[in-house]
């Protein structure tokens, strides 16, 4: 389950990403100059320490963009490269934001809700008063045991990042194909105005 707090946020999310995404190589040949927020869902964080959010952003051309964020209290050893920025919260102080892509915690997360079937967490609120109703939801298809995590690498060829960590290698779709056939370990996701899965990660163990 994830907490949320009620919270003033410096810069907003979707401020910060309307600043980062434009400049990602994964957006290829889509207009992000506009960016609408579409809805988000969270994966748990088993040790409680590491928010893990990902986002869906509609552009003005219609296309679905999925950026998976984890927010932590303090820089990630060695993931200089994948810090997207710092944000001011007024309950929890000073947080990083990272692309969760590149982050094991988010890796983990992923892997684990897709090999067991797993969904996105339930939500939490520290002021009752502020629940909303989450309308984008996810779906593992997977079976079996949790691989190891350990060390990961990540790269994007095209709208794609593939994630390796040992035997295992994910794929996340940036850019999502609501048309793409998915066999296999997969996670896919609905939100309002597509009532259909749609596949948003695949997964292959070595």
């Amino acid at each position: 389950m994830a907490l949320i707090h009620s919270a003033q946020l410096n810069p907003s999310k979707i401020d910060l990403l309307r600043a980062w995404v434009p400049g990602q190589p994964w957006v290829g040949s889509t207009d992000p100059s506009s960016l609408e927020h579409i809805d988000a869902c969270r994966f748990d964080d088993p040790d409680g320490e590491v928010g893990i959010e990902t986002h869906l952003l509609r552009t003005s051309g219609g296309a679905v963009l999925q950026v998976p964020l984890t927010y932590r209290g303090a820089p990630l050893a060695g993931a200089e490269a994948f810090l997207i920025s710092t944000m001011d919260h007024s309950v929890l102080g000073e947080r990083w934001v990272y692309d969760a892509c590149c982050d094991p915690v988010y890796v983990r997360a992923l892997a684990t809700t897709i090999v067991t079937a797993g969904t996105e967490a339930a939500l939490e609120f520290a002021n009752p008063g502020d629940a909303r109703e989450v309308t984008a939801h996810v779906l593992g298809s997977g079976s079996g045991e949790v691989p190891s995590i350990g060390a990961v690498n990540c790269s994007t060829v095209g709208s794609a990042t593939t994630i390796t960590s040992g035997t295992l290698e994910l794929t996340v779709y940036r850019v999502v194909d609501v048309e793409a056939e998915f066999h296999g370990p997969a996670l896919t996701g609905t939100w309002p105005g597509q009532a259909d899965p749609v596949l948003l990660a695949s997964l292959q163990i070595g």
